[in-house]
Order: structure tokens, then C-alpha cells, then sequence
């Protein structure tokens, strides 16, 4: 932050009286935090804690313990003159100013990285080891998949970490915002175990900018809403490559940038994805962010933007069981689609066909128990999904399988699953590959193998072997 939000009279008087709560209270709702307050939640995630935890924090007796102060000091970046205690490796203070730079026209880029919030470890780091030191050749594929990309500079955030440099102009920005969405059209033919590592790389690379360049207004302003576009892509490569846990930190970035860029689109898109991420293990939580995005969009959001909100919404409510919640929402979801699309849809909603709506219908019904529904759901999606998004086909052709299987239709499943295989050579999910696993395990257990079955079980081991 720069150095004036610490003279803002809450959080002076907050540290001053060595409550750490109050502080973190004042922080979220200080003014250049925009139109408005920094949720509990969002600032709880930061922490490592919950909500109910912080406001606990907030509003109770002060923080004794050394430790936790110390962690919480240095995630928010207190400048040590704040502080009553001692940080022990005392933080370097960002430049107010690049020499040279004209104070009238730039300011730090500190104010553009004010929402980054701190990942559980360095992600560019432990995202090349998860991958056993293979990113050099995840690059390489990425690259090969984003065609053109390295001719025109892409190479240059993706390099070894290397000074940021002194100014950020408007061209810079827009070239990484562009990024974003061929990432994303990658991603919908080559799957996200490609391009994980290499959004993780850019993410970091551009939060570099956004703590040590300077900047015009207009550049910052741009800066904050391709970091959080590029925040929510690299939430959705995580989600997909079965990096979930790497999810939820970029997802509450994104609705931080948003707010403080004013840019209600980026935060109903977070939110949705939000919605995606906690399903399965919290759908309460899942139905309460789909709800959340539907208020963002209130008065503004475009059918095909509508739509997407309330197929999360009716996911939520069917993993909640809800069987009349799930068909009012499958309603108003169908009845946006058949609205048509708008010349101000965002390029990230192109994946909202009719091809999705029956597969999340299908994935609902799944999720109901109604396996028969879901199958028919499901073939009806994978017979008409377009050649660009390729690994959708893939994705709802094994949820096929599964509602198949559930079904009883042993060799039917087994069938289905098969014909998968030979296209996950080119297409790499590791969500795909999760539910291949349950699969061959349900296979495994049914009571009497068939020859079919036992074939897709060998040829699946083999697949993963190679």
C-alpha cells in the first residue's frame, strides 16, 4: 500500500493501540479500497482463516501471540514504523518513486498490487516441482498449442525471474490481458494440465509489474483488470488439472482487483467460478457465491452471462438436493440461452452453448441420483459439442460413462470410455483423468467383469503407463 493509507485515522489509531483486529478492520474498510469493503471472507482467506474466525479477530480482545502477529504483519505488508513488535528479517519497503519517473504522470505500481493476496507458497516455484521437473516440456506444448505466441514476446513472461521493468505503458498491459483469453482458447482444445504452470509463471511475472514499475492512471487501472482476468483463468487451470487448493487464493484475488477497479464483470465471473470450485465439498457456500454473482449482475448482465450464473446456481442446488430449486434455476438458465448472445458478451463466455446447458443439466441430474436423465442429458451433449472445445466432448463423454455404469450397463460404459483414450494423448485434464480413475474403479468392483470391461480397465492402465 502506499505509505499515506497507513496515516488513514482508523488504522493509525488501531495500531497505535496495538490491536491488530481492529487494524485488519480498518483495513478492509478503508476508502481506497473502493466503493466497497473488503469482505471478511476475502481477508480470512488471506490469513489462512475463517470468517467467523477473523470477525472473532475484529472484534475481540488483542492478538498476544508473537507468532501470528508476525505472519499477519508481513501478509498485509504493515510497514515495520506501524508496528509494536519487531519483525525479524525486517521487510524492505517498496520505492514511493522510480528516479527519473514524473510524479504528475505515473505513481507506483504498489497501488496495483494492493489486492494480490499472498498464495500458500510460490506458486511459480512448487508448480514446476508438482510437475516432477517436467515444465520445461509442459512449456514447449503449451507454447506449440498457443500458436504464434512466441514470436510475438509471450516468451518474455515466462523467462527466469528478472528485474520488473521501471514503467508499465498501456500497450504492455493490453498485450498480457490478451494473453488471457488464448490461454483460455488453448485450454478448450489442449486441456489445462499444459498451461497451468505457464498462467501460474505469467501471473507472477505481471504481479512483479504490479509491485515495483511505475504507471500512468489509465495503465493501473488496465493492470488491475488483466491481473484479475488472469487471476480467474489461472483459477480455472487449477480446477482442471486437479490443483484445486491452488484455486480459492486467485479466485479471492480476482474479486478483490475487480472491486477496486470497478469492474463488475470480472467480480460476477469470480464469483461464479467461485461457485464451481466449493460445489462438490460445500454447496451451501456454492449456492451462496451463484447467488452472489446473480446480485453483481443485476440490471446489467447479458443473457449469456445469466445463463452461466444460473447453471451454477442450479449445480448448487442440486448437490444440495433441492429438486425445485434446480428446475426453477434450469429454467431461467434455458430461458436466458434462448435470448440469444450480445455484441457485449466477454470472449470467456463462448463456452456457454447449448451443448454446456445439457451438460450441466446432466451433471445436476447426476448429482440428483437420476442417472437415466443424466445419460440421455450427456449423449445428447457429446453428439454436437464443436471441434474448439474439444475437451468439454472429452469431459461430459466419461460423465456418459459413469452415468452409464450407474445404470448397470456395464459394457456400455466400458464402450464409452474407451473411445476417450486414444484422444487424451492431445488433451490433458486432470479432472478427466480423476473421473477415468472412479471409473475403472467402479468397473473393478462390479460383481461379474465382463470381456469388455476388463478391456478398458487394461487398456487404461496402459494409457497411464506411458
Amino acid at each position: 500500500m502506499p505509505a499515506s493509507f497507513w496515516e488513514h485515522e482508523p488504522v493509525r489509531l488501531a495500531l497505535a493501540g496495538r490491536h491488530l483486529g481492529r487494524a485488519i478492520r480498518a483495513y478492509r474498510n478503508h476508502p481506497y479500497q473502493g466503493r466497497s469493503p473488503l469482505p471478511q471472507s476475502v481477508v480470512a482467506a488471506w490469513l489462512g482463516i475463517t470468517q467467523a474466525q477473523l470477525s472473532r479477530v475484529e472484534n475481540g480482545p488483542p492478538i498476544v501471540h508473537l507468532d501470528r502477529l508476525i505472519h499477519w504483519a508481513r501478509l498485509l505488508r504493515i510497514p515495520s514504523s506501524h508496528l509494536w513488535f519487531t519483525l525479524p528479517g525486517q521487510l524492505s519497503a517498496m520505492p514511493t518513486a522510480i528516479e527519473g519517473s514524473d510524479h504528475d504522470s505515473a505513481e507506483t505500481l504498489e497501488t496495483a498490487g494492493a489486492a494480490h493476496p499472498p498464495v500458500p507458497a510460490d506458486a511459480a516455484t512448487s508448480a514446476s516441482e508438482r510437475g516432477g521437473g517436467t515444465t520445461d516440456r509442459r512449456q514447449f506444448h503449451a507454447l506449440a498449442a498457443l500458436a504464434g505466441i512466441a514470436a510475438t514476446g509471450f516468451h518474455d513472461l515466462l523467462s527466469a525471474p528478472a528485474e520488473a521493468p521501471r514503467s508499465v505503458g498501456m500497450e504492455q498491459v493490453r498485450y498480457a490481458g490478451s494473453l488471457v483469453e488464448q490461454l483460455r482458447q488453448a485450454d478448450a482444445v489442449a486441456g489445462a494440465d499444459q498451461l497451468y504452470d505457464i498462467a501460474v509463471r505469467v501471473h507472477s511475472r505481471l504481479s512483479s509489474w504490479a509491485t515495483k514499475a511505475t504507471y500512468s492512471r489509465e495503465a493501473g487501472e488496465a493492470l488491475q483488470i488483466a491481473l484479475a482476468d488472469l487471476a480467474i483463468a489461472t483459477a480455472w487451470l487449477a480446477i482442471d488439472s486437479e490443483n484445486r487448493p491452488m484455486a480459492r487464493p486467485y479466485l479471492n484475488e480476482a474479486i478483490t482487483r475487480a472491486r477496486i477497479a470497478d469492474d463488475p464483470r470480472l467480480e460476477v465471473l469470480a464469483f461464479a467460478q467461485l461457485a464451481l470450485l466449493v460445489r462438490d465439498d460445500h454447496p451451501a457456500e456454492s449456492l451462496h457465491s451463484a447467488q452472489a454473482a446473480l446480485r453483481a449482475s443485476a440490471g446489467w448482465g447479458t443473457p449469456r452471462l445469466a445463463t452461466l450464473v444460473h447453471l451454477r446456481t442450479a449445480h448448487a442446488f442440486a448437490a444440495l438436493r433441492d429438486v425445485s430449486g434446480f428446475s426453477r434455476a434450469m429454467t431461467k438458465a434455458r430461458r436466458e440461452f434462448e435470448r440469444g448472445t450480445s455484441e457485449d458478451d466477454m470472449p470467456f463466455l463462448h463456452f456457454v452453448t447449448a451443448q454446456e446447458v445439457q451438460g450441466i443439466e446432466g451433471l445436476s441430474y447426476l448429482a440428483m441420483g437420476r442417472a437415466e436423465r443424466a445419460a440421455d442429458a450427456f449423449r445428447a451433449t457429446t453428439e454436437s459439442t464443436p471441434p474448439a472445445l474439444r475437451r468439454n466432448r472429452i469431459y461430459y463423454t466419461v460423465q456418459l460413462a459413469d452415468a452409464q455404469c450407474r445404470l448397470g450397463d456395464v459394457n456400455e460404459a466400458a464402450r464409452t470410455a474407451m473411445a476417450v483414450l486414444p484422444d487424451l494423448s492431445q488433451v490433458s485434464s486432470g479432472r478427466v483423468w480423476r473421473d477415468l480413475t472412479r471409473l475403472r474403479s467402479s468397473l473393478t468392483k462390479t460383481r461379474q467383469p465382463t470381456a469388455t470391461s476388463r478391456e478398458f480397465i487394461d487398456a487404461y492402465d496402459q494409457a497411464v503407463s506411458r
